[in-house]
């Protein structure tokens, strides 16, 4: 079964869970709360550039948007 990377990468579901999974692993090796607020805010914020970049790629790649 073959993975659709651009479908996972614009899923806000997958990226709450990337976040989720690393502000747990900070805490757990004894970063402090702040830390691991501060690294899921980065994710969550990267996670929506990421997500509009693909977007307006497939929207491109279709004939959707000229700008």
């Amino acid at each position: 079964m073959k993975t659709d990377w651009k479908r996972k990468l614009t899923s806000r579901k997958f990226w709450l869970a990337v976040a989720g999974f690393i502000s747990g692993l900070i805490v757990a090796f004894g970063g402090g709360e702040g830390a691991a607020e501060t690294v899921s805010g980065c994710i969550m914020a990267a996670a929506a550039v990421v997500a509009y970049i693909i977007g307006e790629g497939f929207a491109d790649g279709k004939g959707g948007n000229d700008g």
